[in-house]
């Protein structure tokens, strides 16, 4: 307990130092009235008593400021753990300190997500970069001949590096909110059936130029009704159901299959869709993770079972891409996640569909 940290308010405690003041003044000059005492003695001791009083809860009023100073020093000199004690008076000061930690909090949250994109960014770009560094430099020195088999090698990593800068440039446009909607009413049998067309090429692509061959997965395409509309900026939503596609397909088992689901919301020209795969699927204590930047889906060595995260399992991805996703969801006002499933991993998306127009005459 601090001095004067009983009292709820400032001006009561300056309340309270008035009061002691006066009352302690009143004594002194009943006690010369009732004894033979002097008066410039009793004024002397009535003013010593005041500033002991007044140096006493200042102390005890300003410490919280010192203390705030002192961890503003810190924080100038990247120290963001530092915290104000203070937060546990009941006044003013009190709750100056608590906003004070949670902006200090706010800074160290930012300041660590800036490290860990730094890193994170720093490790997605050097392994492109070194890959294709090894094969030009097989190709100078005379190892291996430019022929196509390893052109389509350095052609693999430069394709992969253009995605990890488009989905950076993404993310970037998406934060600043620089990123316009452009809604508009379209079929969403013929939409999804020419994003699924996509993902088969995307399949075929990959197989030729020697990546992690998954001809094998099956997609399979389920509208209801097939005359179903919705209203949404069809370039955004292409790249969340391309992500979620891409994702299901590298964690399908062989012979797998990935269905994607579409049936209509509850407003009007609303969107329920589901992406189910039949792979490992993902802990439900993990699931809010799922959507975090830079996690990239491994497999538990515990129990076998998908996991966000860098490390073992690894499919070799950006881990942008269902970061991405959330974005664009978001962006249209809408909700997505992971959702229980028997069996593999089914993240749902949910759109609300056009706003509604204001009635005549409101304002």
């Amino acid at each position: 307990m601090r001095p004067f940290d009983p009292y709820r308010s400032v001006k009561a405690a300056l309340g309270a130092l008035v009061v002691g003041s006066v009352i302690i003044t009143t004594l002194l000059v009943f006690a010369a009235m009732h004894s033979d005492t002097e008066l410039r003695v009793i004024t002397i001791f009535s003013i010593i008593a005041s500033l002991l009083i007044t140096q006493f809860v200042a102390n005890g009023l300003t410490a919280p400021l010192d203390e705030m100073t002192e961890v503003t020093r810190a924080m100038a000199n990247g120290d963001y753990t530092r915290r104000v004690r203070a937060a546990q008076r009941g006044d003013e000061f009190g709750d100056l300190a608590s906003a004070f930690n949670r902006m200090a909090a706010d800074l160290e949250a930012v300041d660590t997500h800036r490290k860990e994109l730094v890193a994170n960014v720093s490790h997605e770009l050097r392994t492109p970069i070194a890959a294709l560094r090894a094969v030009l430099e097989n190709v100078v020195d005379g190892v291996s001949d430019a022929d196509p088999e390893t052109m389509r090698v350095a052609l693999k990593q430069t394709q992969r590096l253009g995605r990890l800068v488009d989905q950076l440039l993404d993310l970037s446009r998406l934060d600043n909110g620089v990123v316009p909607l452009h809604a508009r009413r379209f079929e969403v049998w013929p939409y999804l059936a020419g994003i699924l067309k996509e993902a088969g090429m995307a399949k075929g692509a990959e197989s030729h130029s020697g990546a992690h061959t998954r001809k094998d997965v099956h997609l399979n395409l389920d509208v209801s009704p097939p005359e179903l509309t919705a209203h949404a900026d069809a370039e955004r939503l292409h790249q969340v159901m391309a992500n979620l596609i891409d994702n299901a397909v590298k964690h399908s088992p062989a012979h797998g299959r990935v269905t994607v689901r579409a049936r209509r919301g509850d407003g009007p020209e609303s969107l329920e869709l589901e992406v189910l795969d039949e792979g490992p699927g993902i802990p439900e204590a993990d699931w809010h993770r799922v959507f975090e930047r830079f996690n990239r889906g491994g497999l538990s060595p515990v129990d076998g079972r998908r996991r966000p995260g860098p490390g073992q399992g690894s499919d070799g991805g950006t881990g942008l891409g269902l970061a991405i996703a959330r974005w664009a969801v978001d962006l249209h006002g809408g909700r997505i996640g992971v959702a229980e499933s028997p069996r593999g991993c089914r993240i749902k998306v949910s759109l609300p569909g056009p706003a509604p127009e204001p009635k005549p005459g409101t304002p």
